[in-house]
C-alpha cells in the first residue's frame, strides 16, 4: 500500500458522522453502491476491517484512525483555503473540543471569550468527564481535549495546564445529622450526590479514607449537570466533591461547610490537540493556556 485514496478516506468518515451508508450517500451525492464499494476498497487497500456495520455504524479501532486522518486532512484544507483566500474562506472556522462538565461551569468559558473576534471561531463543545476526553480524541471526534491524562493520544500533543481543586462538601444540617463522629465510619452510609454513572470521584474519596474498605453510600442521587450537582448538594440531598471556584461563595454564605478540610483533592489538567500547524488550533491552545494559568492552581 502505497497511499490511500482521499475519496475513500472521506467516504468512511461520511458513513462515521451520518451513521448508515444510506445517509452517506445522501450527504455525498452518490449512490448507496458507491459509498459501500469505497468503503470495502479501502478496507481491502489496508488488510482490515473498518467498521462495525450496525445502526448507527461504529468504526473499529482501525476506522478510528482513518476518520481522525479524514477530520485533519478536511482542517489542513480549510486552513489552506483561508491563506489563500479561496472560496470558502470567509466561512467561520468550526473547532470542536472534548471538555469536563466543572471546566465548562467554571473557567473553560472565559477562555474562549478571549479569542480574537477577527480569527471567525465558532466552536462545538462535547461534555465529558475528564477521565473520558481523551476517547474522544482517540476516535477522533474531536481535535481538541481538556483531559486528565497526561499521555498524548497518538497524533496528539499534550500541555499541561493546572490543578483543580475539589473540596468535601456538605450543607450544615447535612453534616450535623450525617456526619458527626469518626469520618471513616459516617462517611460511607450517608447520603451521596454523583454526576452520572461514570462518575467515580466519591466512590474514590471515601476508597482512599477507609483504604479500600468501602465506598461511597448506596443512597445516591445522579445529578448530571455541574450547577446542578453544586446546588443539590446545597440543597442538603447529599454530600459531594464540589470545585473549589463553585464552592467559594457558598461557603462564604454558609450553605455549604467543608467537613474534611485536610482532604481537598487536586485534579491535573492537560490540553490535548492534534499535531497539526493549524493557526485555528493554535489560537484556542493559547488563549485555553493563559485562562487556566489564571484560573487553575499551579
Amino acid at each position: 500500500m502505497t497511499d490511500l485514496p482521499l475519496d475513500q478516506v472521506r467516504t468512511l468518515l461520511a458513513v462515521v458522522d451520518e451513521g448508515t451508508f444510506e445517509a452517506a450517500a445522501a450527504a455525498l451525492h452518490v449512490t448507496p453502491s458507491a459509498v459501500s464499494q469505497r468503503v470495502k476498497a479501502l478496507e481491502q487497500r489496508t488488510g482490515r476491517v473498518l467498521l462495525l456495520r450496525t445502526r448507527p455504524v461504529r468504526p473499529t479501532g482501525s476506522g478510528e484512525v482513518l476518520v481522525r486522518l479524514a477530520r485533519q486532512v478536511a482542517r489542513l484544507e480549510r486552513d489552506a483555503y483561508a491563506e489563500l483566500g479561496l472560496s470558502g474562506a470567509g466561512e467561520p472556522t468550526r473547532v470542536s473540543v472534548a471538555v469536563n462538565a466543572d471546566s465548562l461551569a467554571t473557567w473553560f468559558l472565559g477562555a474562549l471569550t478571549r479569542v480574537p473576534p477577527e480569527a471567525r471561531l465558532c466552536f462545538e463543545l462535547r461534555r465529558e468527564d475528564e477521565a473520558h476526553t481523551a476517547a474522544l480524541l482517540r476516535e477522533g471526534t474531536v481535535m481538541a481535549a481538556v483531559t486528565s491524562s497526561p499521555d498524548a493520544v497518538p497524533g496528539c500533543s499534550v500541555r499541561y495546564l493546572g490543578r483543580m481543586r475539589y473540596l468535601p462538601v456538605a450543607e450544615p444540617g447535612f453534616a450535623a445529622r450525617h456526619l458527626a463522629g469518626p469520618l471513616r465510619e459516617v462517611l460511607p452510609p450517608a447520603p451521596v450526590v454523583v454526576f452520572d454513572r461514570k462518575d467515580d470521584f466519591q466512590d474514590g474519596f471515601v476508597r482512599r479514607l477507609t483504604r479500600g474498605r468501602a465506598e461511597a453510600g448506596p443512597l445516591r442521587h445522579y445529578v448530571p449537570t455541574s450547577e446542578g450537582f453544586v446546588e443539590s448538594v446545597a440543597a442538603g440531598l447529599g454530600w459531594g466533591m464540589v470545585p473549589e471556584a463553585q464552592a467559594g461563595p457558598l461557603l462564604r454564605t454558609g450553605r455549604l461547610t467543608v467537613f474534611a478540610p485536610d482532604r481537598a483533592v487536586d485534579v491535573p489538567l492537560h490540553w490535548q490537540q492534534w499535531k497539526l500547524d493549524s493557526p485555528a488550533l493554535a489560537t484556542v491552545a493559547g488563549t485555553v493556556a493563559a485562562a487556566a494559568r489564571e484560573a487553575l492552581r499551579g
